[in-house]
């Protein structure tokens, strides 16, 4: 990214950051607005955000309504002009491609891939299998684009079926026609994050330096139907198990049963410990070994890497893991973009990253 533009988002009215290839460093103190600005680049990929907030939400308090953000992404075929925002009603989000408003968020996967770490995801070992799940799927976004209209498609069709289930509808055609859809595409989702896993644990598996290797599976009921027969067997199989399972999905909503219902698992392979038996900080650890070993994935068979959001990770590494860290994400020529309060953090990265300072919803390069 060459050029990131903000109007009324958070506590910035207006800013505009313009900057090259190399990792950035922002620096300042607390609540000046630099997670704000990895939170605004975060938009440029399908989803909601860093903090998954509302679009309402993410409107300057006292400014006007709705907000936008515009960005110049560089890769192999040259620069795109990229832009998203809120309109000045609604939750409804916009997104332009070249100055054209195109019909899904999904398109931004086709340019960038983001991938962030966040003090809030210091849990992520021992919260919610769904944050698990949006982890992975963030990585599989890098490799496969389509990724991201298969789960818009599962996620619509499912909800769908929840409304006419919760209506008591029993429209036999509709209800087979949208547990179709599901099969296809939740099978597709499984299969995509398996892929995905597998490749990982090649890289971490390869990894040096003071980081553990990471062991990842993707554990649900279709990934073990996808172990014991072709995908199409599968994909039978999750169509009669949704026609079978109405009666109770019509009390409970959702389904019973699909890619929405699996977990990621992460083991240390050093210590053979589950990551959510390890400590907070091999935690932390283990998360970055499996960014740093999708980066390198990206870049061997891409040509480019993800581009990185670190929110407040060099505070709670060691040196040896943070100039490590360093040494590998200049090493891997990706663009990453790192926050903390205290500059000294950063001296690692003197001659190899462009600084900048936060202050007052105001930014300024250093260097």
């Amino acid at each position: 990214m060459t050029r990131l533009s903000l109007t009324e988002f958070r506590c910035y009215q207006a800013a505009r950051l313009d900057v090259d290839a190399r990792p950035v460093v922002l620096t300042g103190p607390n609540g000046a607005g630099k997670t704000n600005l990895l939170e605004a680049i975060s938009f440029l990929a399908p989803g909601r955000g860093l903090r998954r907030a509302r679009l309402s939400e993410v409107d300057r308090r006292g400014g006007a309504r709705g907000w936008a953000i515009a960005a110049t992404l560089v890769g192999p075929d040259g620069p795109t002009e990229i832009g998203t925002g809120r309109e000045t009603s609604g939750e409804r989000r916009v997104v332009k491609v070249e100055g054209e408003v195109v019909r899904s968020q999904a398109t931004l996967a086709e340019y960038t891939t983001i991938v962030w770490l966040t003090p809030q995801m210091d849990g992520l070992f021992t919260g919610s299998a769904a944050a698990r799940r949006r982890f992975l799927d963030r990585l599989v976004f890098g490799f496969d684009p389509a990724h991201a209209g298969r789960i818009s498609a599962y996620e619509n069709a499912m909800r769908q079926r929840a409304r006419l289930l919760r209506e008591g509808r029993s429209d036999e055609s509709w209800l087979a026609a949208l547990e179709q859809t599901m099969a296809k595409r939740g099978i597709a989702i499984a299969a995509a994050r398996r892929e995905m896993v597998a490749r990982l644990n090649r890289a971490c598996a390869a990894g040096t330096g003071p980081f553990p290797k990471a062991a990842i599976e993707a554990a649900g009921a279709v990934e073990t139907w996808l172990d014991d027969g072709p995908a199409i067997a599968a994909e039978d199989r999750l169509k009669a198990e949704l026609a079978a399972g109405r009666p109770e999905d019509a009390q409970s909503g959702g389904a019973g049963v699909g890619p929405q219902r699996s977990d990621v698992r992460v083991t240390d392979l050093d210590t053979e410990a589950p990551a959510d038996q390890c400590s907070t900080g091999e935690q932390k650890a283990l998360l970055i070994a499996i960014v740093l070993a999708d980066a390198r994935l990206r870049a061997a068979e891409r040509g480019t890497a993800p581009l990185l959001l670190l929110d407040e990770v060099a505070a709670h590494l060691d040196a040896d893991r943070r100039e490590a860290l360093f040494a590998e994400i200049c090493d891997l020529g990706a663009q990453t973009w790192l926050t903390g309060t205290d500059a000294a953090l950063f001296e690692g990265l003197a001659g190899e990253a462009q600084f900048v300072a936060v202050e007052d919803a105001a930014v300024r390069l250093l260097s």
